[in-house]
């Protein structure tokens, strides 16, 4: 609670990895809210009066269209500030200016100048990370922020912003212990960026879900000018495309609506969209690297459309799964649907999952159980993550990684892929 009796601040951290071994304790912490995360802005400066935002949230789909957006906005000649999560590897890869990270200094820095605030407010990691993110752009000189919400929309610390445009990508049954058990209370809490007079984009393909959400972010709005800018259900885009996926043809189309809705001069034309889109990248969605497939799908929708990428472009097989998935999501759901496009699955536990992953005695008994589907590939569970990696390899053709992002990014960083 804001203002509650904190303990005496210890020294202040004065390195990267003292600042990090500082703000990563609070990571299990959620808390709802913008009042802590305004205190923490003004305490450095208000920096997010220094730029201008673009906000994009939704379920999935919201990292892969604030990439393309960052990327078209660079090809049209503005320095551009990214601020995503969760990282793969290291905590940098959140807060980037140019696609260059934050400075191991700045991290260090900023967490000394927010750390008493911090003390005072109980301040959570994702509170402290978005102020360090604005005042990161505001030292560098950032003209426009793209900035994916964290969790949620209307309550999350990323929407203390007044952007240029918001947008919600898609809607899906996700985080329901936070945002509600319906898609129309998603829908809601999704919407709540939604700000009066700026274009609200609304990305979702589901001309039903795309209702919900038109009807929520009129209620964001509330009596002031409301301007949807909806994304046709049949929309894709058609131009080159560095995301492999059909899922991405989708997000592309709905990160051009989001330039195009932009006010002038700041959106790119035709040409700096068809190029962005067409460089943009970002690891770990259907990010191929030989006979590697990895993909941080991470909810029964990500797995779909994984899923649906695999059915449409078969890989080289046979295909070995190595997943791990995080405890709070429905894995049987997800493990179903692996099934219908591997050969083999291997279950293991990501070492940075520890304490929220899944629970290995259900897993054991769940693949033991009668009463489980009829399974098309082989599985089986190894919950050592050492010795799953080495297993997966053998005989397969391709190797896929998948089920959250700790998976993903604890692979790449075992076998010493970068980012």
């Amino acid at each position: 609670m804001v203002g509650a009796r904190r303990p005496e601040p210890t020294r202040l951290p004065e390195t990267y990895r003292a600042a990090l071994d500082y703000l990563f304790p609070r990571v299990t912490t959620i808390k709802f809210g913008l009042e802590t995360t305004r205190h923490l802005l003004q305490v450095a400066g208000d920096p997010q009066r220094h730029f201008v935002a673009v906000h994009i949230g939704g379920t999935n789909g919201k990292g892969s269209v604030a990439t393309m957006v960052a990327a078209a906005l660079r090809e049209h000649g503005v320095r551009v500030g990214l601020y995503t999560s969760p990282h793969l590897i290291s905590f940098r890869e959140r807060i980037r200016v140019d696609d260059a990270p934050i400075s191991r200094e700045a991290v260090a820095e900023w967490t000394r100048l927010l750390r008493p605030a911090m003390e005072e407010t109980g301040a959570t990691f994702f509170e402290a990370t978005t102020a360090m993110a604005f005042a990161d752009f505001a030292a560098r000189g950032v003209e426009v922020a793209v900035v994916e919400v964290g969790l949620g929309g209307r309550l999350d610390s990323t929407n203390v912003l007044h952007p240029l445009v918001s947008a919600v990508t898609h809607i899906a049954l996700d985080h329901q212990k936070y945002l509600g058990e319906t898609l129309a209370a998603i829908a809601r809490e999704k919407a709540g960026i939604a700000k009066p007079g700026v274009p609200f984009v609304i990305g979702d393909g589901d001309p039903e879900l795309a209702a919900l959400l038109h009807a929520a972010g009129r209620e964001a709005v509330g009596q002031g000018r409301y301007l949807p800018v909806v994304v046709p259900p049949e929309v894709r885009w058609t131009g080159p495309l560095a995301m492999a996926g059909p899922h991405q043809r989708r997000n592309a189309a709905v990160a051009a609506a989001i330039l195009k809705a932009l006010p002038v001069p700041l959106s790119p034309g035709d040409s700096a969209i068809a190029s962005g889109l067409a460089r943009a990248r970002i690891p770990g969605r259907l990010d191929r690297r030989g006979r590697w497939l990895f993909d941080v799908a991470h909810n029964p929708d990500g797995v779909a459309a994984l899923v649906a990428h695999l059915q449409a472009t078969p890989p080289i097989g046979p295909v070995h799964a190595l997943v791990s998935i995080l405890g709070d999501k429905p894995w049987p759901e997800m493990l179903v649907q692996l099934d219908t496009v591997i050969d083999a699955g291997i279950l293991t536990m990501a070492p940075t999952a520890a304490g929220r992953g899944w629970n290995i005695d259900w897993l054991r008994d769940w693949l033991a159980s009668p009463e489980r589907p009829p399974a098309r590939a082989r599985w089986h569970l190894e919950p050592d993550f050492r010795t799953a990696l080495a297993e997966v390899e053998r005989g397969a053709g391709t190797v896929l990684v998948t089920g959250s992002f700790h998976t993903v990014g604890d692979v790449l960083e075992a076998r010493g892929m970068m980012v």
